[in-house]
Parts: C-alpha cells; structure tokens; sequence
C-alpha cells in the first residue's frame, strides 16, 4: 500500500514515520520547503524520543519519503491523511479548521482512482461530512470515501503509542473503506488491539470526549490537591486511594500547575463551543476550561508567597518550561504564565529546561538561560520545579542548599517529600501535602 500524509508537523511526522515501520510506503508532505529540506536531511524538527532513529530508518528503507509536491503525492496514494493543525480559532475558541478544508480542497485535484481521504486531525463533529462536501464539489464523478482516524498520541511516548495503542478508532459508513483501514492496521490485529469501528460523527466526538475526560481527571485532582492543603490532608494518599477503584483509574490523578500542551487546551473549548453550539451546553467542561486557566495563574502566587510575600529584586531559578517532560513543546505550559507574572513583580528569572528552550526564548522575553540544572540556582533567593523532567528528580540537595542564597524550593511537581526537604534544610512548597515535620534551618 501507498499513503500519503498532508502535514509533518507532530501527529503526521509520528503517524507518517510509525507507518512506515508497518512497511506501508509512506510520503509526507508539506507546504513548507525548508521543512522538507531539513527532513531530508535527517533533521527532526520536533524532539520525540526515538523519532530521528525511527525516521532515520525508513528513508533508508525507502518506505518514507518527504516532499512539497501534493498532486504527485496523492496521484499514487491509496489512503491519503490529512494531518494538518487545528488551533484555537482567535475570539470564539471554536477549532480553526481552514488548513483541513484547503487541505481537502487540494487533494480533491490531486488523487486519481479509488482513494480513501482520512482526517487525522482532531476536527469537531461534522468536519468529515464538510470535507466530503468540498471534494465532491470540485471532483463530482471521483471515486472516494472519507473516513475518520483520530489520533490518541501523547507527547514523549507518541511512537509507543501509536505501536502499541489501547484501541485504534474508524469513523465510516463504508465497508470499502473499511477494508483498506484495516489492512494499514493488519500489524495490531497480531497484539489483538481493539478496533471501534463507527460513524464519522461518533469517531470525531470520542477524541474531544477522550481529552476532554482526562483534562476534568488533571482538574479534579487539583481541586482536591487545595482541599487537602486546608485541611491537613495528603493527595497523593487520596489519589492513590481513589485510583485503585478500577472504575476510577490512577491515570491523570497527579496534582500541578494545570494542563498544558498541544491538545487539552485547545480541545476542551473546542469540544464546550461545540456543545454550546449544538444546545447541548457541557457544564463540566466549561468550568474545567476556567478552573485550569486560573490554575495557572495561581502558580505564582505560590512561588511569591513562598518568597515571603513579594519577589521584587529577588532572583528565581525556574527548572523546566515545557508542559511536560520528554517533549519540546511550550504550548500553553504554565511556564508561560508563571515567569511573565514573577517578572512582573520585580523577579529575575534565570532558567533551564533539556529540550524547550530553544523555543521558549521566542516567546519569553527576559529570561537568562542557563546550560545546567545548577547553573539558575546560583545565587537565587528561590528554586522553583515546574517540569517532572528526570534529571530533576534526584537533584544533589546538598549542592543545591550551597548555591541558593535562600534554600526555599516550590516544587509544583511533586517531586521530592516533604519531611526529608524538611531535614534537608529547605523551606519547601509542594501541592496538596501537609508540610514536613522536621523544622527547616533558616538561613
């Protein structure tokens, strides 16, 4: 089989990249020459671990290729993905879904013979149906079908995902298109993955209800996360209390800063103006949207208070800026509202991150970026761990006391417990645990 995926940006470069593993000779395209070029030269444009060696691979093979040419491209595709990004639209929060019609619109006068057109996309309910429209508006003899295939791939761990995923989703009324989905997915029947096959509406709606659920999981337990800092509780205790439920699950049940990234943000509103649109307004998540942005802003608040009440003219050391570890992406992480605030109260900010600071330093003005996990606390009057990246969990306390000018460390992970921060000398903040008996020198 041949497909072609239009878009090589995180879900068409994995998605692209992970089919062609199948052996299914895939081409990815994209609008953007330079892109391409950096692709065909091995360069990765995203960071995900294993992808340069997976892509790396397959062009070898000659199974993955990438080029700016569409028609080419689709003429000899047999399925061809539309992998093309969704953000927010400005002002309504609806999903902007204009790169998927254009998308559609150039397909329709590319492909030749019998071709399966698939939205990879995460697009409302009803955008299949549109897309169907636009191609049979150009192409009214072509012979195709549209199908739905939402993408459950998460950041840092997208190729086993994809690999290995805990269901594969078909939106189509087409048995004919049907068919050929389930021969590009012939490789999970082996490790028994289960296939929903459905309606294009329902195959649309199941991504949104699917991040959308996790999202009101992350909320949930942050709410809990502050109730149990009033009342002298431990959510940690009460997360894995709840999680062993088999009906509950312990997934998404860690207490933070909020969600960020890629998906939830711009999912969850999309999923509320849609239900708003319909009459059938969703209440849950219109207050999880609220509860998680104002979430964010909190944060800060946390990190001044544990300053004593202001930081102006103090330095903060800031470790981690992306949403979540194992990724480069700085999409709505709460890094984004926490240092503009800390700054805007007279701080200093000195950071490091292992992957995002390439692209955090476009968008954070300011900030001195630094080389190592060590390098922002020196001298610094706090420390502040805003990302569970690895290398920040078994940071050398002793050294991080000795350059500190103040040991206070706010620990919106929850990395490290509170009794042995305790011992260790620190002033130490965390979410939703009681603090630690032994009484921290004071320096």
């Amino acid at each position: 089989m041949r497909i072609c995926m239009v878009g090589t940006g995180y879900v068409g470069l994995v998605s692209g990249a992970c089919f062609s593993e199948f052996g299914v000779t895939t081409v990815c395209v994209d609008k953007d020459e330079a892109k391409i070029a950096r692709l065909r030269r091995g360069e990765i444009p995203i960071y995900e671990p294993g992808l340069e060696d997976l892509v790396s691979k397959n062009v070898r093979a000659e199974r993955l290729s990438f080029t700016g040419d569409l028609n080419s491209a689709v003429r000899d595709a047999d399925a061809v993905f539309i992998a093309v990004g969704t953000p927010s639209r400005r002002g309504d929060g609806h999903a902007d879904l204009s790169y998927v019609y254009r998308a559609a619109e150039e397909i329709a006068r590319g492909f030749d013979g019998y071709t399966v057109v698939v939205t990879k996309s995460t697009v409302p309910v009803g955008t299949g149906r549109e897309v169907e429209r636009i191609i049979r508006g150009i192409r009214p003899d072509a012979d195709f079908d549209v199908c739905s295939n939402p993408e459950f791939l998460r950041e840092g761990s997208a190729i086993s995902d994809f690999m290995r995923p805990d269901r594969v989703v078909i939106g189509t009324e087409s048995e004919r298109a049907r068919a050929m989905m389930g021969q590009l997915y012939r490789p999970l029947y082996l490790i028994e993955t289960p296939v929903v096959v459905t309606t294009l509406e329902t195959a649309e709606l199941i991504k949104y209800a699917a991040n959308s659920f996790l999202a009101t999981k992350i909320t949930f337990i942050n709410e809990i996360a502050d109730l149990c800092e009033q009342v002298n509780a431990n959510v940690h205790d009460v997360a894995r209390g709840i999680g062993l439920d088999g009906r509950i699950g312990r997934k998404f049940l860690h207490a933070g800063p909020g969600y960020g990234g890629s998906c939830f943000p711009k999912d969850t509103l999309a999923l509320v103006r849609t239900a708003q649109d319909a009459g059938a307004p969703m209440r849950i998540v219109e207050t999880v949207v609220d509860v998680n942005r104002l979430r964010k802003q909190s944060m800060a608040e946390r990190i001044v208070s544990a300053c004593g009440g202001s930081v102006d003219g103090k330095t903060i050391a800031i470790l981690g800026v992306t949403f979540k570890p194992n990724t480069d992406d700085m999409r709505e992480s709460p890094a984004l509202e926490v240092i503009p605030a800390l700054q805007a109260g007279g701080a200093q900010v000195r950071a490091y991150d292992p992957a995002g600071m390439a692209e955090a330093a476009r968008l954070l003005q300011g900030v001195t970026w630094c080389q190592n996990a060590y390098e922002p606390l020196d001298g610094a009057d706090a420390v502040a761990i805003m990302t569970e990246w690895n290398e920040f969990r078994a940071l050398d306390l002793k050294r991080v006391k000795s350059l500190l000018r103040v040991p206070v460390m706010v620990d919106l992970r929850n990395i490290y417990k509170p009794p042995e921060m305790a011992t260790a000398g620190f002033r130490y903040t965390s979410i939703g645990r009681p603090a630690g008996v032994a009484t921290p020198e004071q320096d």
